[in-house]
C-alpha cells in the first residue's frame, strides 16, 4: 500500500511594497516585488490569483508563516486569507500589480492598501487560475463587476486584433470603469447595478457559434449569468465561471460555503 503524502503547505511570496496608486476614487493599485518574487509561481492565465495573508501586527509574526503550527497551536493569530487577482506580473522586474477595491473601512485587504506605502510587506501564495481566451473560439463573452476588472483587463491585452464579442461589466461609480482599449470587434457595455447587467446579458444579441465565457463576480448574479448561458445552450466546457464574493458574508463564510449546495454553480 502506497503512504500518503503530507500535503505540502503553499510557498509564501514576501514582497516589498514599491508604490501605491490611487487609480480612482475606490481603486488603489499596489506594485509590490523584490528578492521574494522568486517564490511567486506565475502560470499563463489571465485570470490569475493569488492568496494575501494579513497577519495582525500585534501578534509579532515573521513571515513566512507557519500556518500549520499556528493553526494547531495558536489558531487566534492566523493570518487572514483574502484571494485577488493579478493585474500583471513582470518576472524581468520581479514584482506584481495587485489592484484593491476599497470601500470605506470596511474589510481587512481594502484598509490595508489604503494605508499600504512603499517599503511594507506583501505576503502572497500561489498562483491559481484556468482562463485564458481561446484565439480559435467564434467569438468571446466576458461578464463580471468590479472584483472581475483585473481579469477582465488582463483577458482584452491577450486577445488578438480579429477578436470578436462582447464584455458586460456592473461598475456602479463612472470614474472606476477602467479597462484597456479593446481589439475592434469587442464591444464594451457597463451598467451601474447587478440588475442592469443581467438585463444587459438578455438583451445581447447572439452570434452564430457558442462563445468563450468568462463571467466572475457575486455569487447570486453570476447564478443568473449562468442560468442565462443553459437557456442558450453554452456548453459547460466553454464556460469560465464562478463566485469571487458573495454579498452579504465575509470572505471566510463564502469560502466554506463553495463546497455546500449555495455556493455551487452548475
Amino acid at each position: 500500500m502506497t503512504q500518503e503524502q503530507p500535503r505540502r503547505a503553499p510557498e509564501q511570496a514576501i514582497l516589498a511594497v514599491q508604490q501605491v496608486e490611487q487609480v480612482s476614487p475606490d481603486l488603489i493599485r499596489i506594485t509590490a516585488g523584490g528578492a521574494g518574487y522568486d517564490a511567486f509561481r506565475d502560470n499563463d492565465f489571465t485570470d490569475k490569483y493569488v492568496k494575501i495573508l494579513f497577519a495582525d501586527s500585534r501578534h509579532g509574526l515573521t513571515p513566512p508563516y507557519d500556518l500549520a503550527r499556528l493553526r494547531e497551536e495558536a489558531p487566534e493569530k492566523l493570518p487572514t486569507p483574502r484571494t485577488y487577482t493579478i493585474r500583471s506580473a513582470d518576472p524581468e522586474a520581479r514584482r506584481l500589480v495587485i489592484d484593491f477595491v476599497v470601500h470605506g473601512d470596511e474589510g481587512i485587504a481594502g484598509p490595508w492598501a489604503r494605508g499600504a506605502k512603499p517599503g511594507d510587506t506583501l505576503v502572497v501564495s500561489g498562483a491559481g487560475g484556468g482562463y485564458r481566451p481561446d484565439r480559435a473560439a467564434p467569438w468571446h463573452l466576458l461578464v463580471g463587476d468590479h472584483t472581475a476588472l483585473p481579469a477582465i483587463s488582463s483577458a482584452i491585452e491577450e486577445m488578438d486584433a480579429a477578436a470578436r464579442g462582447h464584455v458586460l461589466v456592473s461598475v456602479a461609480v463612472a470614474q472606476d470603469r477602467i479597462l484597456p482599449e479593446p481589439p475592434a470587434g469587442i464591444t464594451v457595455q457597463w451598467t451601474r447595478t447587478d440588475d442592469e447587467l443581467l438585463a444587459a446579458l438578455d438583451a445581447l444579441p447572439w452570434d452564430d457559434g457558442h462563445p468563450h465565457v468568462f463571467a466572475h463576480g457575486e455569487r447570486g448574479t453570476i447564478k443568473a449569468v449562468r442560468a442565462v448561458l443553459k437557456q442558450r445552450e453554452v456548453p459547460r466546457e466553454s464556460l469560465s465561471i464562478s463566485a469571487y464574493w458573495a454579498r452579504g458574508r465575509a470572505e471566510d463564510q463564502f469560502q466554506a460555503e463553495k463546497r455546500e449546495p449555495i455556493g455551487q454553480i452548475e
